[in-house]
């Protein structure tokens, strides 16, 4: 790690003070607004691909997948890692030494990414996602995002602090307009990229992730990803959300530590050809009998929100998806963490929710799955307020279930960040780098 690369925290207010400030603010201007569309353009991708491979509307892979013969399994997941291989050894081809993991890039890089190798990166993982590999969608439009802000950065000559705090800003626009949440991902930004819920980052934040929001919206429907019956806050959830978080929270750590040993141990040499079809076509091979592994999750998430998913199913699943996850990075593919994480977290809600109504029978199955969602959300993620508004802004929802969430997220977060510093975006960074990333954030803290 080049010391000499480390943030001038201190002097982040006057750079973004200066005359320059200007060409910052049309610089974010134009990545939110090349995001949005870059955003559009995979989502659109994603969708094309799951309708070409297991037919349906291209939308509910749960359904499509539940539909198609045991061969289709296995030969879309056997191809899913051909095309993992493949698309891994070009992209080596595009800049040399290792790709930069977008978290580690601002910490550690001022932001600076490879483009074309981080642009196919994010291609390449929309299309495997959509033939079905248990991973998150959202890692494109960050990547994506990332770019822009690069480039709009080298165009306007922004100094290191500034092109640190826009590419942030890129990504958090990046998840905003994949899934229509402009508070969440301008939050996320702040919380879970920048590490620090400070004044002067707000403001580029959520501009960003609001042009990138409403660019998408032009295209995509504006809608809430995961429609949900309007539940009451009550003592009961109240008294489950302080049972519930601090189980997710020592979930989270044992979640957390699977992906970091998973990314540790990808492929190298001749191995990344032949890992991801080995890997893949195991998962296709399980997924005939648990369609719900393949893709990010958000279908059987839904149906365990709306309180659908038998108690036997969510054990299965609270196992197998996870492990489908790991096995997924383990073998070198490339995808987002934050939809797998999501999903684990409402299969261990709706989990204890079947054990809590053997105590106190009445509260609803999908408002436990909901909180345990948030709850490992949060703790995956070490951002409880971007956790829960994100939730929000999933659901459509605001009051419904805000004080059981704000509880369950609390207690799951300080719990797990008690155990293990890192977080589920965290996976990629050494011990080295936890420690000295620690140091640049209390300096900020410092400002």
């Amino acid at each position: 790690m080049d010391h000499a690369e480390s943030p001038s925290l201190d002097k982040i207010p006057s750079k973004l003070q200066q005359p320059g400030a200007a060409r910052f603010w049309l610089a974010l201007a134009l990545t939110g607004i090349s995001t949005g569309i870059a955003a559009v353009v995979l989502t659109r991708l994603l969708e094309w691909v799951q309708r070409l491979v297991w037919g349906g509307s291209g939308t509910d892979l749960l359904n499509a997948a539940g539909r198609a013969d045991a061969w289709r399994h296995i030969g879309v997941l056997l191809a899913a890692g051909a095309v993992t291989g493949l698309g891994q050894m070009i992209l080596r081809q595009l800049s040399s030494g290792n790709g930069i993991d977008t978290t580690a890039a601002i910490w550690f890089h001022a932001g600076r990414v490879p483009a074309l190798r981080t642009l196919g990166s994010a291609v390449l993982s929309v299309v495997i996602v959509g033939m079905g590999t248990s991973l998150g969608r959202e890692g494109a439009p960050k990547q994506a995002g990332a770019v822009m802000a690069n480039v709009f950065a080298d165009r306007w000559r922004l100094s290191d602090e500034q092109r640190r705090l826009l590419v942030a800003c890129g990504a958090g626009a990046g998840m905003s307009a994949a899934y229509g949440v402009p508070v969440g991902g301008a939050l996320f930004t702040l919380e879970v990229m920048r590490g620090v819920l400070a004044l002067r980052f707000v403001l580029p934040a959520l501009f960003a992730s609001t042009i990138a929001a409403g660019i998408s919206w032009i295209v995509l429907p504006d809608a809430p990803t995961y429609h949900i019956a309007s539940f009451n806050n009550s003592a009961q959830a109240v008294a489950f959300a302080l049972i519930a978080g601090p189980i997710a929270g020592v979930v989270s750590v044992w979640y957390v530590r699977l992906i970091m040993r998973a990314d540790r141990s990808k492929p190298n040499g001749w191995e990344r050809l032949v890992a991801p079809v080995v890997g893949l076509g195991l998962l296709g091979i399980v997924s005939i009998r648990f369609p719900q592994l393949l893709g990010n999750g958000k279908d059987i998430s839904q149906l365990a929100f709306a309180g659908q998913v038998a108690p036997l199913l969510l054990l299965a699943l609270f196992v197998l998806k996870p492990l489908a996850t790991a096995l997924c990075i383990r073998t070198g593919a490339p995808g987002g963490l934050f939809t797998p994480s999501l999903t684990m977290g409402a299969m261990l809600g709706g989990l204890l929710g079947a054990a809590w109504s053997w105590i106190w029978p009445g509260l609803p199955p999908g408002l436990c799955a909901l909180l345990g969602a948030g709850a490992v959300l949060a703790a995956t993620t070490q951002g409880p307020i971007s956790a829960v508004v994100l939730l929000m802004e999933l659901t459509g929802r605001d009051r419904s279930f805000i004080l059981p969430l704000l509880i369950v997220a609390g207690t799951a977060t300080l719990v797990a960040r008690s155990i293990e510093p890192r977080s589920i975006y965290d996976a990629k960074l050494s011990d080295e780098e936890i420690s000295e990333r620690q140091k640049l954030r209390d300096r900020s803290l410092q400002v």
